[in-house]
């Protein structure tokens, strides 16, 4: 296996192919370079859906790929695959105005898989089946690097920050309020650091989100414009790889010091398929014990 970083903070991952088991040496170096990079790039991995999930088992315990409005859709066989595409069951294009493709386009907002539940998600990975001719890249900000350039005085005003995170929230943000009562259940909002720590390295992030609605003790307009220019700040260019989907890739990234997005395409006319597998967390971002004198003595 060899990893070779880019120009930016992902490294690209070659000599390895993913239809086979991995070693644990090789597990060992995928943990070490996810640590340091944040995100990884696997080449031309022709894969099929059964062994996408076999390798990503062999990295850890697989999350559950429900949410909050997307029931209903059982185009995948194994549920534990989420569907990231704009395909209704019978693999037909969705129509403008179908729900799942309006709660999509959330996805297009800075977000981290899973913030909105009460232990969140450690990896995402993201396989190419189908890519439009032009656009739908997805983009990657690195938390740690904003936060190292954050200025004092915004790493002491968001250090013991919590906030409420529920899909409800980044939701309502593109104007999507149309949640039954069952999945509003779904989505009680759960509370989370604004600020984590990346426990294999000791390293700090921001961990923003736009499932984020609320900072504790903050008035609701208050704390939006608060976390909006949070999000402008640490979504600078330098911050920031962008993606070009090629098919057969897999990018993986770690969504503890990782935020991300996709962009737009003519999801009307082109199909766009992927196929994502998340890895669970360990423990909720509250259990993080971070202490002013440790960064500012």
């Amino acid at each position: 296996m060899i990893i070779n970083q880019t120009k930016q903070f992902p490294a690209k991952i070659e000599g390895i192919d993913l239809s086979k088991p991995i070693t644990s040496e090789q597990k060992d170096e995928i943990d070490r370079a996810m640590s340091q990079y944040g995100v990884l790039i696997f080449p031309n991995q022709v894969i099929n859906d059964i062994e996408l999930f076999a390798f990503a088992t062999q990295l850890g315990p697989i999350e559950s790929a429900s949410s909050g409005t997307h029931q209903d859709r059982k185009r995948l066989t194994n549920q534990q695959i989420n569907d990231i595409s704009n395909l209704d069951s019978d693999g037909q294009i969705l129509k403008a105005n179908d729900r799942l493709r309006m709660s999509s386009l959330g996805n297009q907002l800075w977000h981290s898989d899973s913030s909105y539940k009460e232990v969140p998600a450690k990896y995402s990975m993201l396989h190419a089946r189908v890519i439009p001719p032009m656009g739908g890249e997805t983009e990657f900000a690195d938390m740690r690097v904003a936060w190292d350039h954050l200025p004092l005085y915004l790493k002491k005003k968001c250090v013991h920050l919590i906030c409420d995170h529920s899909m409800m929230y980044s939701r309502a943000k593109i104007g999507f309020h149309e949640f039954s009562e069952e999945e509003k259940k779904r989505c009680t909002p759960v509370t989370q650091r604004l600020v984590r720590r990346q426990h294999e390295t000791g390293r700090l992030s921001l961990y923003l989100s736009a499932h984020i609605g609320k900072i504790h003790d903050w008035l609701v307009p208050e704390s939006l414009i608060f976390i909006q220019e949070l999000t402008e700040f640490a979504t600078q260019r330098e911050f920031v790889y962008q993606h070009v989907w090629q098919v057969h890739d897999l990018v993986m990234w770690d969504n503890r010091s990782t935020m991300h997005r996709g962009k737009s395409y003519e999801s009307l006319i082109y199909p766009r398929d992927l196929r994502r597998v998340t890895l669970e967390g360990k423990s909720s971002t509250l259990t993080d014990i971070i202490e002013l004198k440790e960064f500012f003595s």
